[in-house]
Formats: C-alpha cells, sequence, structure tokens
C-alpha cells in the first residue's frame, strides 16, 4: 500500500508539473504578445517605392462550389498595382463552377485525387503553372477574402526579404454562439502562436491560409508533402529547418468563415488533433537534437508546441485533477500529490491568460452567451480526440456557407 501511495503521489506531481509547464508557456507569449512589433517596410512613405512583384493566388477548392464564386470575385477585384493572377485549383468542383470562375478570369487548374489533400492539391497547381510567371505565391482557403491592401502588404514584406508571411486571420462571421467562440480561439492563437513569438524574434507559426512565400521556395516546400492532414504544421517544420523567419503581419487582415455549429466544429478538431499527433509522433525526437547540434531554437519551439495539451482539454484536465485532489484529501489522510490549491491556481492561471490574449473589440455582451457554450464545445474537443484515426481514411474538409458581402471591420 505504501508502495501504491508513493507511486501516485510521484505521479500527481509529474502531471502538476508537466501541466505547470503548458500553462506557464502560453502565458509567456501571452505577455510577449502585447510587446509592439514595428515593421518599416509598411511605413505608407516606403510602400510608395517598393518594387511590385508578380504575385500568384491560390485558392485550392475541395468541393467548394457554394462560396468560390464570391471568393474568387472578390479575389479578382482586390486592388493590387502590380502583377497579380488568381488561380482557382478545382477539386471535385462542378463543371458549371469551373467555367463560371473562367468567365470571372481566374485561372482553373484542374485536379482529381484518390485521397485529397490541400498540400497535393497546391504541389499539383505549382507543377502546372510556368514557374518563370510568378514571383510570390499567396495561398487562401476557398472562403477566404483579403481585407484591404493585403497583396500591397505582402509584397513588401517580401521586398523587405521574407521568403515566408502570414497574415492576420480573423472571422468573417460572428452571428452565433459557436462562431463567435471560435472567433475568439482564433484571435487567441493568432496572439499567442504568431504576435507572441514573432515579437520575441521567432517566427510566427502559419495558419494555412493568408500566408504566402516565395514562388520556387513554396514548390520546394511542398515536394514530397505526402497525405498528412496538418500541411501547414509540414511546412512550419520545414521552414523552421531551413532557419527562415516567418514574418507576421498583425494589421494585414484575411477574413475566415467561422464554424457556427458542434458537428462542423468536432469535425475540425479532429482533423486538428490529428495533425498534433502526427507531428508530434514525427519530430519530437528530433527538436532536441536541433537545438544542440544547430542552436535551431525554431525547430525546437516548434517541437514544443505538439507536446501542449489543448487549451479547451487542458481546462477540463485541470478541472478534473482539481476534483481529484478534493476527494483524495477527503478519502486519504495523507496528503497526495499537489494540493487542490494547486490546481485552483493553474486553471485561474490559464483563464487569465486566455482573456489576456483576446483583443478588447471581442468583449462585449456575445462573449458571455459564448462562455456558456464552453463545456459543450469541451465535450466536442473530447469527442474529436476519440475520432482522431478516421483522418487516415478520410479528408476531413471544412465545409462553407458564409457570404463574402458584410465583412467586419477593424482598426
Amino acid at each position: 500500500m505504501h508502495l501504491l501511495y508513493s507511486l501516485l503521489h510521484g505521479a500527481l506531481y509529474a502531471v502538476g508539473g508537466f501541466l505547470l509547464l503548458n500553462c506557464l508557456y502560453l502565458l509567456f507569449f501571452a505577455l510577449a504578445g502585447h510587446r509592439r512589433v514595428r515593421l518599416p517596410f509598411l511605413h505608407k512613405r516606403r510602400l510608395a517605392a517598393v518594387p511590385l512583384h508578380r504575385l500568384c493566388v491560390l485558392i485550392p477548392a475541395y468541393r467548394e462550389d457554394t462560396v468560390i464564386l464570391e471568393s474568387a470575385r472578390a479575389a479578382l477585384r482586390h486592388r493590387y498595382a502590380g502583377f497579380r493572377e488568381v488561380v482557382v485549383i478545382a477539386d471535385g468542383l462542378q463543371a458549371a463552377t469551373v467555367q463560371a470562375l473562367e468567365r470571372l478570369g481566374a485561372r482553373v487548374v484542374v485536379v482529381s485525387f484518390e485521397r485529397s489533400t490541400k498540400g497535393k492539391a497546391l504541389l499539383h497547381a505549382l507543377e502546372a503553372l510556368p514557374a518563370a510567371r510568378y514571383d510570390v505565391a499567396v495561398v487562401l482557403d476557398a472562403d477566404n477574402v483579403m481585407g484591404p491592401d493585403c497583396l500591397t502588404a505582402i509584397n513588401a514584406a517580401y521586398a523587405a526579404g521574407y521568403r515566408v508571411v502570414q497574415a492576420h486571420r480573423t472571422a468573417k462571421n460572428q452571428d452565433t454562439a459557436f462562431a463567435f467562440l471560435d472567433a475568439c480561439n482564433e484571435e487567441i492563437n493568432n496572439h499567442i502562436y504568431r504576435k507572441g513569438p514573432f515579437a520575441v524574434g521567432l517566427s510566427a507559426a502559419l495558419i494555412g491560409s493568408g500566408m504566402a512565400f516565395d514562388f520556387a521556395y513554396l514548390r520546394q516546400l511542398l515536394t514530397g508533402i505526402g497525405e498528412t492532414v496538418g500541411e501547414d504544421k509540414e511546412l512550419d517544420f520545414r521552414i523552421a529547418r531551413d532557419q527562415h523567419k516567418i514574418c507576421y503581419l498583425d494589421g494585414v487582415f484575411v477574413y475566415d468563415e467561422k464554424i457556427d455549429n458542434a458537428q462542423v466544429f468536432t469535425q475540425q478538431r479532429t482533423r486538428w488533433l490529428a495533425s498534433q499527433l502526427e507531428f508530434l509522433r514525427k519530430y519530437a525526437g528530433q527538436g532536441l537534437g536541433e537545438l544542440l547540434r544547430r542552436g535551431n531554437v525554431e525547430f525546437f519551439n516548434k517541437v514544443v508546441q505538439t507536446f501542449l495539451v489543448p487549451r479547451s482539454l487542458l481546462m477540463a484536465v485541470l478541472g478534473f485533477f482539481g476534483l481529484l485532489s478534493a476527494v483524495l484529501t477527503l478519502l486519504v489522510p495523507a496528503p497526495v500529490g499537489p494540493p487542490l490549491l494547486f490546481w485552483l491556481g493553474l486553471l485561474g492561471l490559464l483563464a487569465a491568460t486566455l482573456f489576456l490574449s483576446l483583443p478588447a473589440r471581442l468583449y462585449n455582451q456575445q462573449l458571455v452567451r459564448a462562455l456558456t457554450r464552453l463545456p459543450y464545445a469541451i465535450g466536442c474537443m473530447f469527442l474529436a480526440l476519440l475520432r482522431v484515426n478516421r483522418t487516415k481514411t478520410a479528408f476531413l474538409a471544412t465545409p462553407h456557407k458564409a457570404s463574402n458581402s458584410s465583412l467586419p471591420l477593424h482598426s
């Protein structure tokens, strides 16, 4: 019995230490994200003198007939003084949709795979397009709409020497409690994984769309991408290994449709969790070696992120261990593991970190209503965790349906 007690005591302290490191990591970058980063190349006087590069706007569309015409039309209307071509990568689009896209003036590359992935679609398009025609590839999702001067800012960042750029992806719609909750999650991710790291000299994390690359470099990065469900994370690791810095344009917006129901939320999170587990298995053993042999902090940081417990699950885990501590205190005379105050303190620290990462514009009555849906969202995350193996047999694309006609404004 004494041995069992000692093992349980030690295991709880080990778990507590691991979860403490999770919370401290998030807190560090939440605080760092409030440090102002100046990008001189975005100053209006300098923008006027920036050479105009040739841009290719790539929009992979997997069975997205509902939204792709509107998104392509918005991309074609986006103002940019230099050469720009909009290329829709049509995977499973109806023939009528393809013809309508061509009438709009978009270039269409039709692809077909036994198992579709975004990475394979992008690589196929890059191999089909004339490489000498473009300098920069901009990647959007089928529902994305670029905010004012997005391409101009990306061009300026490329001219300043950045081979990879990530714009600020933000919510297009906040019409339901679930959509608002998803919008909050997006902004917390932007703050902790993009704004915070970039403020301390590290790369921003890619997010899958609203990103831009040197055209030839993107083709190199995508070579051998395979059937991963997280092509953006794979690109993150490859860029980190090359030790190129990813620039984050915090004030340059790309609008993205947020999920408005639990079913699609669960499907999307299933894909995200599968991606995290995939790269944890693939790169966990390489992180320390990259740090010690090459001083590659970027790669090590990416590996650390694969060990982090997703935030909604982290809340539930901390709550569970707090409850367990309270029960053990009542049942066992000697203390077992960290005290209840430790778990409550971590839960409070996590909550403070998340609120610290939210932009002021999201503090409103909708936030209160959205928080009432948080327990349901946590339940969906646990369900997603049980379904991660489904990504091995199916491409769990997120369906879209929102209109681009009314977009939120950001100051």
